[in-house]
């Protein structure tokens, strides 16, 4: 495993190729300040390169995922101080959008309790978010004065439709897991015991998949929602061809003489049999 930097406001843990990293400021409800920030940007960054990180879930310490942006160290705190301001804002927007939206593994969403107001923003960046059926959503920002801003309005709408975006956003009611589940702002629940189990065992899944067929498919997904079906078609062909060339075990060569010769393959039933598993996926 790669040398780990020493942190304050996260924990980060590495096995077995999945690496878990913990927002840990539970007294704050993992409340997200300049600081952890700095610490997140910092490892997301290194996290891109790890080799031996081939899934990345992000989850909270105590009782919630992230309660949002710590309004004290991040707001009152930078009052007067335009420079700093500037600095923070750019330092959370790296590491909970560009960075992690474009992270080149899997990362999962382990939503273990509360996630409100900023945290909004990294939960849908995630590729995958499984809450446990006692976290609790919401956006209170219209309840002391302000928008939900930042990145928060425009990532609503990758994961909820109008109508909820702006009946949450408006009335500043929270809701619970099944109704985020059925929102689509996260992919599924289950029981709060057995949250982290589901999570790995999901992540071990992932890990074991062809690494660059994994990066590509995340990448085409994500980059083809903004294109008209004439641009998508280019750029798909064109990833296509570029995954031939990336992948050095030769996945679809591998799995079309699975399917075909040996009869080994289900396609729609399983992945193909990794002759030579590699132990590190491409960043």
């Amino acid at each position: 495993m790669a040398e780990r930097k020493p942190y304050e406001n996260i924990h980060v843990d590495n096995a077995d190729g999945i690496t878990t990293v913990t927002l840990n400021r539970p007294d704050k409800r993992n409340a997200m300040s300049p600081a952890l920030d700095e610490e997140m940007l910092d490892c997301i960054l290194k996290l891109e390169a790890d080799p031996d990180t081939r899934v990345l879930i992000l989850t909270g310490a105590g009782e919630a995922w992230s309660a949002g942006m710590d309004l004290k160290l991040y707001f009152r705190a930078l009052e007067g101080n335009p420079a700093g301001r500037i600095k923070a804002e750019w330092t959370t927007h790296q590491w909970r959008w560009y960075r992690l939206y474009n992270f080149p593994k899997p990362t999962i969403a382990m939503v273990n309790g509360y996630c409100f107001g900023g945290a909004f923003t990294q939960l849908i960046a995630c590729d995958i978010a499984i809450a446990a059926d006692t976290a609790r959503f919401g956006l209170s920002e219209i309840n002391w004065g302000v928008i939900p801003g930042g990145l928060v309005s425009k990532v609503l709408s990758i994961s909820m439709n109008y109508r909820d975006s702006m009946y949450y956003a408006l009335s500043g009611e929270s809701f619970g897991a099944a109704d985020a589940e059925r929102m689509g702002l996260v992919t599924k629940v289950v029981p709060a015991a057995s949250l982290k189990h589901d999570v790995m065992k999901l992540a071990k899944h992932l890990s074991e998949l062809n690494p660059e067929a994994v990066r590509a498919t995340k990448q085409a997904v994500k980059t083809v929602r903004d294109m008209s079906m004439d641009q998508a078609h280019e750029y798909l062909m064109a990833k296509s061809g570029q995954l031939a060339y990336r992948d050095k075990e030769n996945g679809y060569a591998t799995g079309i003489k699975q399917f075909i010769d040996d009869k080994t393959f289900r396609p729609g039933l399983q992945p193909y049999t990794r002759k030579a598993p590699a132990k590190h996926g491409a960043a």
